[in-house]
């Protein structure tokens, strides 16, 4: 498969690898089994923070939008890659969180 042309960012995909297999051993266990699971909390909502956070220096506009439509992008790259279905979203508390989507 290639995969010209995306990017990722401030992401490890060996640690990915190694969270999603934890998380699916994780959920095996839970009944009911959860639509998904985080598996990385960043503890902030701060737009320049998730920017250094995940290394997303190439933005035009430093701006929530930008960041979220940014994010959308890198989960949906990163999503192809890992060939499991990612997303940003954030939790209740406010905080970015990646997770793994378990039902579609």
């Amino acid at each position: 498969m290639k995969y010209d042309g995306l990017k990722i960012y401030g992401m490890c995909l060996e640690r990915l690898q190694h969270q999603i297999r934890l998380a699916k051993e994780r959920a095996k266990t839970m009944n009911p089994a959860p639509e998904r699971l985080v598996l990385e909390c960043y503890f902030t909502r701060d737009v320049e923070d998730i920017i250094d956070i995940l290394e997303l220096y190439d933005l035009e506009h430093k701006d929530m939008e930008t960041v979220r439509q940014k994010l959308q992008d890198l989960a949906d790259d990163i999503s192809l890659m890992m060939r499991e279905r990612l997303e940003f979203c954030f939790n209740e508390d406010g905080d970015l969180c990646l997770y793994l989507v378990l039902k579609k």
